[in-house]
């Protein structure tokens, strides 16, 4: 069978949007001046706002229509928006913080607790070569713990919040866009309660406090949320999932040379023995997905 030509516009697309998320901390780092909290609950509105009316635009209140009337699915998504404000949250409070290697730790483990959780929840059958893989990842991480004398809790948060995320947004028969307007539907009054209370003596300081120049920021930061998750819907349908799964390594190894070499982060020995194991798990891997596509392409039809 002769493989399907490349989409060069849907691969542009994808490897651009796991390059954004992989210089983002540097946008979030300008913001250090605004708590954590009040950066997730501003990313919320002004994302939400810009994820609803692009969809309203689009087709009017048909998406909505078209979610609501699978109830399973609405109840699913209201899980999948506390557990994707919740990941913002963490993430945001660490690259703040002085974390940046443990955030990218995190998006390095992700797909390895995807492969755990697809065994577990949906069953799966992984090959040989997968199970080494996910040893590798299970020993890195107790190597990392072991050298540091306390888990990697910022990692692993990371990794298991956004790996729920996915596997739960699997279970959802939604499109990717219209699922992630639903989400925004649900965070956003809670989000602007909280943002309003701020401005009222709490902490806030968007009207009277920040300053001009952060409050643009925190508003454009609603498109630094939306239009990287809009542009991987858009990408990863336009190309091989085995190719997905490599290009999403853009981003974590980004973020750690950010961490490494912008943000001066300390990057032992112990340290590097433990992302190595790691990196050597997925490693095995992506080289067995890629083996195991070439195979499939390669069989007649």
């Amino acid at each position: 069978m002769t493989p399907q030509p490349l989409d060069r516009k849907g691969l542009a697309v994808a490897a651009g949007t796991f390059a954004l998320w992989g210089v983002v901390p540097v946008y979030w780092n300008l913001l250090k001046v605004v708590p954590a909290l009040h950066i997730v609950m501003h990313r919320i509105v002004w994302s939400a706002l810009l994820v609803v009316g692009w969809l309203l635009l689009r087709e009017g209140w048909r998406w909505l229509d078209a979610v609501r009337a699978q109830p399973r699915a609405m109840a699913i998504l209201a899980l999948t928006s506390v557990l994707i404000a919740g990941n913002w949250g963490i993430y945001i409070w660490a690259v703040n913080n002085g974390h940046v290697i443990e955030t990218s730790l995190g998006y390095f483990i992700n797909p390895l607790i995807n492969v755990a959780l697809g065994v577990l929840v949906l069953r799966e059958r992984l090959t040989r070569l997968q199970w080494v893989a996910v040893a590798c990842a299970a020993a890195g991480v107790a190597w990392l713990t072991w050298s540091a004398g306390t888990p990697p809790w910022i990692s692993l948060s990371l990794a298991i919040s956004f790996a729920l995320y996915g596997l739960l947004r699997k279970l959802a028969p939604v499109d990717a866009v219209a699922g992630l307007g639903v989400e925004s539907l649900y965070l956003f009054l809670p989000a602007l309660l909280f943002v309003l209370w701020g401005e009222f003596g709490h902490g806030g300081g968007f009207v009277d406090g920040w300053g001009w120049r952060v409050d643009l920021l925190l508003v454009f930061g609603g498109v630094i949320t939306a239009a990287p998750l809009i542009g991987f819907a858009y990408g990863v349908r336009r190309i091989p999932f085995s190719l997905v799964g490599l290009l999403q390594y853009i981003a974590p190894t980004l973020q750690l040379l950010l961490g490494v070499f912008f943000y001066k982060e300390a990057f032992g020995p112990e340290r590097a023995v433990g992302f190595a194991i790691i990196w050597a798990g997925l490693l095995l891997y992506a080289g067995e997905g890629l083996w195991r596509a070439q195979r499939r392409r390669r069989r007649p039809t």
